[in-house]
């Protein structure tokens, strides 16, 4: 009885001597790198897209440039009424020393300019103007249709903002997906690590699984340094976009269910009327066709209309000498007819019809690649949707081989090679199905912004 106390305690002496050495043989673990801890006010997609509308530079262009356009608008409908102007003036001529038989009075110091009426004339009208013609009724549809082609490239450009914003928004949401993975794989790691010391303490596995552990723990830290990096850095690149400071915390909302796809007629319809794309291709084409009517206008004649109300005498007063009225009025009808401009007209005209055309061609190139893009993304889209539940079955198989491997290595029927490949198995699982949420979102979202619904 004896005898079998002193080997059993000779056996945990050994065990402890080897557990020791084992110690000694494997360094110890590098810190972890720094775990990007939740913090910051919750921005959701429309959030961070408004967000961006106020911040980016190159969207406040086109909203200035639209904007301007709407007052060329109202400038060219105003053109088309009358304009009033009170015109004051006082004129002094030189006398010649003689006199003329002119004047309210019959007769007035002559001037020596024989171009002006008086010594002294005073001018004090009210001037009323009108001038009719193509032109200018042509100028308002033109301005118009100029309108409507800085209000489509405006879309166009929150389009490109809104790209961008969901690019960068779900590019967060994937890198802390990825994070989360990473985080649950070094986790993972270290345990394993310490049930292959724990087991070779008690002599139960060789001194290679530990080192087999240690690599895979090595390896799942530096991934999870890279998942933190990518992570930071990508919430920086969105907080350019957000906040004064891109350093400032926020979280972006992430959805577990993905919105399904909407059927293939509907969003084509949507396509066909909301497509910036399409609308500042047929606003281009309708400002090509009134510029070729605008170049054509300068064929026909304009009528200018005049009419003058006030004084136009020696004295600036509403009577004159002898009871003579100043007050008076007078009216002028104007009709230019343009016979000759060396051809000037005619080049004008075939200017503005080359660049209808080239706007004919722009059109239906636009056209055919909306039907590509269309196409494209909502295959993109349905086969990114079918694959969400096999990633997710993938996902769940992995962890069940993962569990079901570890235990049969606890109960020494595995190997480390087989525990290390189901650990790998799972997070390339994991990853597989981030990327295919992202790549499922990324794609609804390319379609929304193809019909113009976001």
């Amino acid at each position: 009885m004896q005898q079998r106390k002193a080997s059993t305690l000779a056996l945990l002496l050994l065990a402890c001597a080897v557990q020791g050495g084992a110690g000694q043989a494997l360094p110890a673990a590098p810190p972890r790198p720094a775990i990007p801890a939740p913090e910051g006010p919750v921005i959701t997609l429309n959030q961070a897209i408004e967000r961006a509308r106020a911040n980016e530079p190159a969207f406040a262009a086109a909203v200035a440039a639209s904007k301007v356009a709407g007052l060329e608008k109202s400038i060219a409908r105003a053109a088309l009424l009358p304009t009033a102007t009170y015109h004051n003036a006082y004129l002094y001529t030189q006398p010649n020393g003689a006199t003329n038989s002119a004047g309210s009075t019959g007769s007035q110091a002559a001037p020596k300019f024989i171009a002006n009426n008086a010594v002294r004339e005073y001018a004090s009208q009210g001037i009323v103007t009108e001038t009719l013609g193509l032109q200018g009724f042509n100028a308002v549809s033109l301005a118009s249709a100029q309108a409507a082609v800085a209000q489509a490239e405006m879309e166009v450009a929150r389009r490109g903002l809104v790209a961008t914003v969901v690019a960068l928004y779900y590019g967060v949401s994937s890198s802390y997906a990825k994070w989360t993975v990473a985080q649950r794989a070094a986790r993972e790691a270290t345990d394993f690590t310490k049930q292959t010391t724990q087991r070779e303490a008690v002599r139960e596995v060789a001194h290679a699984d530990v080192v087999k552990a240690k690599l895979q723990q090595q390896q799942r830290d530096r991934d999870l340094a890279d998942a933190t990096l990518s992570y930071n850095r990508a919430k920086l690149e969105l907080g350019v976009l957000l906040n004064p400071d891109p350093r400032s915390p926020y979280q972006v909302a992430i959805s577990a269910d993905a919105p399904p796809l909407a059927p293939r007629p509907e969003i084509e319809a949507a396509a066909g009327k909301l497509n910036p794309e399409l609308q500042s291709a047929l606003a281009q084409l309708k400002a090509s066709n009134l510029s070729v009517t605008a170049a054509r206008a300068a064929y026909l004649p304009d009528l200018a209309l005049s009419y003058t109300y006030g004084i136009d005498a020696e004295q600036f007063a509403a009577n004159g000498p002898q009871g003579v009225r100043n007050l008076g009025y007078s009216a002028s009808a104007t009709l230019d007819i343009p016979v000759w401009n060396w051809l000037s007209t005619a080049h004008k005209v075939k200017q503005s019809e080359i660049q209808r055309d080239a706007a004919k061609v722009a059109l239906t190139a636009t056209q055919r690649r909306l039907i590509a893009q269309l196409e494209e993304f909502y295959a993109e889209a349905a086969a990114a949707q079918a694959q969400l539940a096999s990633f997710e079955d993938s996902v769940q198989t992995a962890a069940e081989s993962l569990r079901l491997t570890r235990m049969r290595y606890t109960a020494g029927e595995s190997t480390v090679l087989e525990v290390v490949d189901a650990q790998n198995s799972l997070t390339a699982a994991e990853v597989a199905r981030a990327d295919g949420a992202v790549r499922y979102q990324t794609a609804l979202a390319q379609l929304q912004l193809l019909t113009g619904t976001i």
